[in-house]
């Protein structure tokens, strides 16, 4: 164990040439940021979690039973002992010879069983007024901690002059405000991990488990070695299109549907603008030339860059998809009805429907299901809604 933890902490990965982690240990006149420092975020995002389910519970619910969002989710299925066996045991998505073969079990229609099974996965995805609880709990943690960001780095001289981040580089003094700024940045994104597997599974469970982890691995990567300057920058950059896309989203399962265009118009206009403008003239030109000219290269150097330019091919890949939705509405001249939020799906939240379905129960003998052919009741419901193809990445 001394010989990998001796391997991970290479001062040559780490560190520029001829520092040392023994430079780096906190002084009575200067801190540096520790390693160490970082497990606080591991209580920290349970407390955080256990403020969210209060939060939702007491301060969100009753704001989304005010705005009249109703608790009830889609319909559920009709209790079949042998579908559900199935369902919980061998497969959610039967394949056309067990549909059959379920279809002789139970005299059913397999129109009707496929029916039964798309009612059954909806059930164990979240009601409206349960993903409102969300938005708005992600949207208040968002506005505060963009608030205090902005409001801390206006005192900063790395805000206004980014070569600031790299001078007397590893040796600047880590502050009460970038150690509580990183802190909680940090413990919210262990609480987006650990609630995943506490919450109702979604279908983009992995990507968005990916997500959060490499987001995590960021902020700890230059935290440990005191890339936290320019972290800071990336943190704050990041949070203030979030804002606006969980207010679009609370907008839209309220059904203020003109405040929900509004918000989204603004979201994709600041999105687009500072993840393809700002964040590579500001950001990638003070990690990649400024860093070069002032610090010089070193290994860990390499894979911070790496990975802010992977993240840009991600905002490049989510500005696509948000002109792609406008450009849409407007070709079909629906600008005006349009809701941005039910344009392009997402995995997250939507309700499988399908042309053929309706919320009849499932017959008992195959003779009755010829009348349950008819138009899908919730297919569009607003309640029910298909989003931006948009993570909360950082």
């Amino acid at each position: 164990m001394a010989g990998i933890l001796a391997w991970f902490w290479n001062e040559r990965f780490w560190l520029p040439h001829n520092v040392t982690w023994a430079d780096l240990k906190n002084t009575d006149e200067a801190t540096f940021p520790q390693a160490e420092d970082l497990y606080l975020a591991c209580p920290l995002a349970f407390c955080i979690f256990m403020l969210r389910l209060v939060f939702e519970r007491f301060i969100a619910r009753p704001c989304a039973m005010g705005l009249k969002i109703q608790a009830n989710g889609p319909q559920k299925a009709q209790p079949n002992a042998i579908l559900e066996k199935v369902f919980t045991a061998i497969t959610k998505h039967p394949d056309e010879k067990r549909l059959e073969g379920l279809s002789k079990q139970l005299d059913w229609d397999v129109r009707t069983i496929q029916r039964w099974f798309r009612q059954r996965r909806n059930q164990e995805k979240p009601s409206t007024l349960a993903r409102f609880c969300e938005s708005m709990w992600r949207f208040t943690f968002y506005l505060y901690i963009f608030t205090y960001g902005v409001r801390f780095l206006k005192k900063t001289p790395w805000l206004w002059n980014t070569k600031e981040c790299w001078y007397n580089y590893p040796y600047q003094p880590l502050t009460v405000d970038i150690h509580y700024y990183y802190i909680l940045e940090l413990s919210f994104y262990l609480s987006l991990l650990f609630s995943q597997f506490t919450d109702i599974r979604r279908k983009d469970f992995l990507i968005m488990f990916l997500h959060h982890v490499a987001t995590i691995s960021l902020i700890t990567f230059s935290y440990v070695n005191n890339m936290a300057r320019v972290g800071t920058l990336v943190m704050c950059l990041h949070d203030a299109a979030d804002v606006l896309i969980e207010a679009a989203k609370m907008a839209n399962y309220a059904k203020c549907q003109i405040l929900c265009n509004l918000l989204f118009a603004m979201f994709a206009v600041l999105f687009i603008s500072s993840r393809l403008g700002v964040y590579p003239v500001w950001i990638l030109n003070t990690t990649l030339f400024e860093s070069w000219e002032i610090v010089g290269p070193f290994p860990s150097w390499w894979v911070f860059n790496l990975l802010l330019i992977l993240l840009q091919l991600l905002h490049s890949f989510w500005s696509y998809l948000i002109v792609k939705t406008v450009c849409r509405a407007i070709s079909k001249g629906k600008v005006g009805k349009w809701n941005p939020l039910h344009v392009s799906k997402d995995d997250r939240s939507d309700i499988e429907s399908s042309s053929d379905e309706d919320d009849s129960p499932p017959p008992l003998q195959k003779h009755h299901s010829s009348a349950t052919n008819g138009t899908n009741k919730n297919h569009g419901t607003n309640g029910y809604l298909t989003g931006v193809p948009y993570p909360d990445e950082h």
